[in-house]
């Protein structure tokens, strides 16, 4: 029988979960404002993971265009921030 610590035995056990989606959501809501900015993490209403598709609410009108154009580098970001390719697409709200 092969030998894993601790972390390497829970990192495959969330691998194989569905609790990899949630706990992936909590992530990206922790470091937000990390990867996007103060300005940007301070007018964003709820970011939220659904499938492939990470899910950005914000009511202000200029923040939403901007995010819009940057749909590319938030998709970039996120994955790399997690470590494999989660998010596939970006939707604005």
């Amino acid at each position: 029988m092969a030998e894993f610590s601790l972390q390497e035995a829970l990192q495959e056990f969330l691998r194989k979960s569905r609790l990899k989606t949630g706990i992936q959501a909590v992530q990206i809501e922790e470091i937000w404002e990390e990867l996007m900015g103060s300005t940007i993490a301070k007018y964003t209403d709820s970011i939220k993971i659904i499938g492939h598709s990470l899910f950005i609410s914000t009511t202000v009108a200029p923040l939403r265009n901007e995010l819009l154009y940057q749909k590319e580098i938030i998709i970039e970001r996120v994955n790399e921030a997690l470590g494999e390719k989660v998010v596939k697409e970006v939707v604005i709200k």
